[in-house]
């Protein structure tokens, strides 16, 4: 089996989901002095989300920039310096993003699923040298209909990345947003122990992302709430919203605490027991809206649990990002939730 990270933070905003493509914004929102600092709190790894457009450009597909490549090669070099490993995880690919579900080609496009394939042969040649400290995320929350034609591509990828190295870890995720229950629609590879399954955990949507601005049905609930405790004015809310009812937002009776949490990981202790692999949880965390003290004790929680499953992990995320460890200056927004987020035994 691998080695494993188990505890790490992710590195969104820099070269994904970044506010300005812009040589000032790369050069200075992630230096070496936060990699050092990163080690320094005692975790493992980080995650860097990369989006396609730093690298490649639709106007030349397969000729790749090396003036973005560099910031990768930096990371993956600060990391070697102080010990750290790193997951590169493709956030954003040709054809397709989780935040523009409507307009996404990649699924129904042979071009975009070869460029696709073609970015992870690069990778695959430019860091041969580099293994156990080198985690290649097939890519971010997919979303489609059903799970076969991601399945479909995911093994694609993976084949082409083992023709070259047979030897790299390979992480890969399920539909709706690396959701944990869809962990039993992944199609598993067999025979092969340097896969690592992966999903994302913010459960539950309405507490974790309290107040987000990009979620409708946080946006119009509009509540603070507070963990552990209750979801105020839940049921007059659905009554008027009924499109939201159901699922796991049918929570007005629910008092949210540690018991809920864990029933909300057994898809991932299922999965564990039934397929004898490993599982990587590559985001999980908590919007800054909520109250801080609530922060705290939902990512306590959510870590104490996943380390008795022996499940590692990023948080999400390490500088702004809305749910960011430090803020734009650099600044710790708590010392005890780094501490908490940092935890590896």
């Amino acid at each position: 089996m691998p080695s494993e990270f188990m505890s790490g933070v992710n590195l969104g905003g820099w070269i994904s989901q970044y506010w300005q493509a812009s040589k000032e914004h790369f050069d200075t929102f992630i230096r070496e002095e936060d990699i050092e600092r990163i080690a320094s709190w005692g975790m493992d790894h980080v995650r860097l989300p990369l989006d396609y457009p730093v690298i490649e450009s639709d106007l030349h597909p397969g000729v790749y920039l090396e003036e973005g490549l560099h910031y990768i090669d930096k990371c993956l070099e600060w990391c070697e310096k102080y010990g750290l490993g790193l997951v590169l995880d493709l956030h954003r690919a040709p054809g397709y993003s989780f935040g523009t579900l409507d307009t996404n080609t990649l699924f129904d496009d042979e071009t975009d699923q070869q460029r696709f394939v073609a970015i992870w042969e690069m990778f695959s040649k430019r860091y041969r040298g580099k293994r156990d400290q080198l985690w290649f995320e097939l890519m971010n929350e997919v979303v489609d209909a059903t799970s076969e034609r991601w399945n479909r591509l995911a093994h694609r990828a993976i084949e082409a990345i083992r023709a070259i190295d047979p030897e790299r870890i390979i992480v890969y995720g399920g539909n709706h947003y690396n959701s944990i229950d869809e962990l039993r629609h992944i199609e598993l590879v067999s025979r092969d122990e340097r896969i690592i399954y992966t999903f994302h955990f913010y459960k539950p949507h309405l507490f974790t992302h309290q107040k987000a601005s990009w979620s409708e049905v946080t946006k119009l609930y509009n509540r603070t709430i507070s963990y552990p405790g209750r979801f105020p004015g839940l049921s007059e809310f659905l009554d008027g919203h009924p499109e939201f009812g159901g699922g796991e937002n049918d929570l007005a009776n629910t008092f949210m605490d540690k018991a809920l949490l864990e029933r909300y990981l057994q898809p991932a202790a299922e999965f564990m027991e039934q397929s004898g692999r490993k599982l990587y949880c590559g985001e999980y965390g908590v919007i800054d809206e909520a109250p801080l003290t609530s922060r705290i004790g939902w990512h306590r929680d959510v870590v104490d649990l996943l380390r008795k499953l022996g499940i590692g992990r990023a948080c999400w995320s390490y500088k702004e990002m809305n749910f960011g460890l430090v803020n734009k200056a650099g600044r710790v927004i708590d010392p005890e939730l780094v501490r908490i987020v940092s935890t590896r035994e």
